[in-house]
């Protein structure tokens, strides 16, 4: 039987998020972005991964680290915005 979990976050650039976590995403993870009809125009979003995994504690390892990529990814993305938005 297989174990699925999705994660979803919402993010202010879910472009640049997704794009920065993608790399380690292995052939059972997909990521992709949504947005809804009334943030279609802005930048807010929600990235959303599918993680399949054959037994609980291997989804439950690839959780936690994709949890923790995420997590660096929004907060550099974050970061990145502030000082490029000080800078001009």
């Amino acid at each position: 039987m297989t174990r699925t979990a999705t994660v979803r976050t919402d993010v202010a650039d879910p472009e640049i998020v997704a794009r920065s976590v993608r790399p380690d995403n292995t052939t059972e993870m997909e990521t992709r972005v949504e947005r809804d009809e009334a943030s279609s125009s802005g930048e807010s979003g929600t990235v959303v991964t599918r993680i399949e995994r054959d037994d609980t504690a291997g989804l439950a390892s690839t959780l936690d680290d994709y949890v923790v990529n995420v997590t660096v990814a929004t907060e550099v993305a974050e970061h990145a915005e502030r000082h490029t938005t000080h800078q001009s």
